[in-house]
């Protein structure tokens, strides 16, 4: 997703797609050990989309902040 894709997510959904992409980071995980993993760089892709939509969450919640302020 590009950031701007998630932007227009709700908070809650956002959390709903970390959950989810954490779940499937571990079954990523799972098949890398195991040897069964076709593409490895999806490892690396899931992680980077994680941190991407923790951050935007992160970028949000600071805004609120400053706005209550």
């Amino acid at each position: 997703m590009k950031p701007n894709e998630i932007r227009e997510l709700s908070p809650e959904e956002m959390q709903r797609k970390v959950d989810d992409l954490r779940q499937e980071l571990f079954n990523l995980s799972f098949q890398h050990g195991s040897g069964q993993l076709e593409n490895p760089q999806k490892l690396k892709q899931t992680k980077r989309e994680i941190a991407r939509i923790k951050t935007i969450i992160r970028e949000v919640s600071t805004k609120q902040e400053r706005k209550e302020d």
